[in-house]
């Protein structure tokens, strides 16, 4: 006859007999999900580039969007706006080709990235800029007028 197994409430199958436990589904989907993946997921096959890491800060004003995307010119970039959905990507193609007598070597590679934030409804969007420097491209977000803070003050009572 088989031996029971007893299900406790937090969901582990444990064997009564040998003291093993066993991951439940949820677990093994989550650890597959928060374990590092190999690096040929995670990049383009033919550069390396990764998906750029981002900063995102909030002043009183503003709202302030720094990506990390060295080696790029401000023409590869396009920033689009679709109702309160801002899409940062680029797309960059090379080619190179040298021939002599004998050969021709021919490389080529391509990167790309895609990156989408849904913006509050406090951002004016009329007056939203961006700005590439030294490798960092910079998205200021400046807030509706109704939407800043305040300064504190005091009421004098009457």
């Amino acid at each position: 006859m088989g031996t029971l197994v007893n299900v406790p409430k937090n969901g582990n199958l444990a064997n009564v007999n040998s003291g093993l436990t066993f991951p439940t589904w949820s677990n093994w989907i989550d650890s597959f999900f928060t374990n590092d993946l190999p690096s040929v997921f995670t990049s383009n096959f033919n550069t390396g580039m990764t998906l750029p890491k981002v900063n995102i800060r909030e002043t009183s004003d503003a709202y302030f969007v720094d990506m990390a995307v060295p080696g790029l010119k401000k023409s590869d970039f396009h920033i689009d706006l679709d109702n309160q959905l801002l899409s940062i990507s680029t797309e960059v193609k090379e080619e190179n080709e040298h021939k002599e007598d004998n050969y021709t070597r021919r490389e080529f590679g391509y990167s790309s990235f895609k990156r989408t934030f849904t913006l509050p409804e406090s951002v004016d969007d009329g007056k939203i800029d961006a700005k590439y420097v030294d490798g960092i491209l910079s998205i200021h977000l400046p807030k509706k007028e109704e939407a800043r803070q305040k300064p504190a003050r005091t009421i004098k009572i009457s």
